[in-house]
């Protein structure tokens, strides 16, 4: 995506009236539908323009997918609030996560696993930049979290917490962030490839028994 100035007010109004349109045909179609071709019609302009903007179609999908984790967002400081200490709070994160990912699987693949090129950290901050409401208010701690769509940096920020309050020992938090990781992707991937009928909560809920597991091998205090 190229970079903007948010004083250039017709730049930053033509991407988010690209934006607009892919979201549009996200909600209405399905994210499968989305086409340069089809995005460009419905906003007005033609094909060859958008790529002025967006480096390829995933990467203008990955903009329209993020308005879609709008209520993670704002549900995650009310699952944090329940655990009564880091881990706890780090295990919640990962539960409401999981919960949402698995209610809208295509949206989170799109914005956490498909290849999209550029640096998905700095793209997540441009479309905040371009759509503060849809980031809310959420707990200023959430914030660096939230910004960041690398699933390994976000995972090293979310434990960071439970190590420096010594649930998890510095040595062995790589090795069970790529097992969280891993069995994340596992499970989206075969919701993806409709290799498995399983409704969200029932999802998140074999999800989040094997991360428990993964914990208790790693002899963290549950």
């Amino acid at each position: 995506m190229i970079k903007f100035n948010k004083k250039d007010i017709k730049k930053v109004r033509t991407i988010k009236v690209f934006i607009d349109a892919a979201y549009q045909i996200i909600e209405e179609e399905g994210i499968e539908k989305v086409t340069i071709r089809k995005v460009a019609k419905i906003a007005g302009y033609n094909s060859a323009t958008i790529y002025n903007y967006f480096d390829n179609c995933n990467q203008l999908i990955f903009f329209a997918s993020i308005r879609f984790m709008e209520d993670y967002v704002k549900e995650m400081p009310e699952y944090i609030a329940q655990g009564d200490n880091e881990l706890e709070k780090l295990i919640l994160m990962w539960e409401c996560f999981c919960y949402h990912s698995f209610k809208k699987p295509k949206i989170y693949y799109a914005i956490f696993a498909d290849d999209i090129g550029g640096k998905p950290g700095n793209l997540v901050k441009n479309y905040y930049k371009l759509f503060p409401e849809d980031l809310g208010s959420p707990p200023e701690e959430l914030i660096p979290m939230l910004m960041e769509t690398d699933l390994s940096k976000r995972t090293s920020i979310a434990m960071k917490p439970s190590i420096e309050a010594g649930f998890i020992p510095e040595e062995s938090a790589s090795e069970l962030d790529e097992a969280i990781r891993l069995i994340y992707h596992g499970m989206l991937s075969l919701i993806i490839h409709n290799r498995i009928e399983c409704e969200p909560e029932k999802a998140t809920s074999q999800v989040m028994k094997h991360i428990n597991r993964v914990l208790k091998t790693a002899n963290i205090d549950l």
